[in-house]
C-alpha cells in the first residue's frame, strides 16, 4: 500500500549533508511506490511562536505565514521524516521553530511513522542524543506516533562530506522500508 511521505528538511543549504541524506531516503521511498514530498524549511516563511495563546482556543495561529500549509501536510502525511544538521549538539533553529509552531493543531498529527536524520561534524553518535531527545519530546506528544528509524550522518563538517559516508546507503535502505 502506497504511503504519503513528508520529508521536512531543516538544512539551510540545499544539497547540504542532511539534505543529501533526505534525497536518498526519498529515493528509496519512491522506489517502493510511495508518494513523497520534501519541504525545505528555509524556503518557507515560518515565524517564531510568540506565546500569545490565541491558538489554545481557536486552534489557529494568528501569524499569517507558511506554517499553516506545512501543518496541513504534516496532518495529512502517513510518514514524516524530520532532518536537521546538529548545531551545538541540538537541532537547528529552523526545525525547532517548526516544532514550536505545530502548537495550534499538534493533536491532529496522529498515527504517524516517524524517521529522523541528524548530521554533525562529530563522529560520535552520542553527540547527537540531545537532538534526538528534542525530536522524541515532540513526538511523545503525538498520539500514535511510532519512531521507525534514525540515520546518523557523522563526520560531516563541510558541505558534501556525507557523500562518502555509509549513511547515504543507509538512508536509501531506510526509505525502502517505509
Amino acid at each position: 500500500m502506497s504511503k504519503n511521505v513528508l520529508v521536512l528538511s531543516a538544512s539551510p543549504r540545499k544539497s547540504g549533508n542532511s539534505d543529501l541524506l533526505c534525497d536518498q531516503f526519498m529515493l528509496g521511498a519512491r522506489d517502493e511506490g510511495n508518494h513523497v514530498e520534501k519541504i525545505y524549511l528555509s524556503d518557507k516563511e515560518i515565524g517564531y511562536c510568540t506565546g500569545c495563546e490565541s491558538c489554545y482556543t481557536s486552534h489557529k495561529c494568528v501569524q499569517q505565514d507558511d506554517m499553516a500549509e506545512v501543518l496541513e501536510k504534516m496532518i495529512a502525511a502517513d510518514v514524516i521524516m524530520m532532518a536537521t544538521p546538529v548545531y551545538f549538539y541540538t537541532m537547528n533553529a529552523q526545525m525547532k521553530t517548526l516544532i514550536d509552531r505545530t502548537c495550534p493543531r499538534y493533536t491532529e498529527i496522529s498515527n504517524k511513522e516517524m524517521y529522523f536524520i541528524v548530521t554533525a561534524a562529530d563522529n560520535r553518535k552520542q553527540a547527537m542524543e540531545r537532538t534526538l531527545e528534542g525530536f522524541r519530546g515532540f513526538t511523545s506528544l503525538l498520539s500514535g506516533a511510532k519512531e521507525k528509524g534514525i540515520i546518523y550522518g557523522t563526520g560531516a563538517w563541510h558541505m558534501g562530506d556525507i557523500k562518502t559516508s555509509r549513511a547515504m546507503a543507509q538512508a536509501y535502505a531506510m526509505g525502502k522500508t517505509v
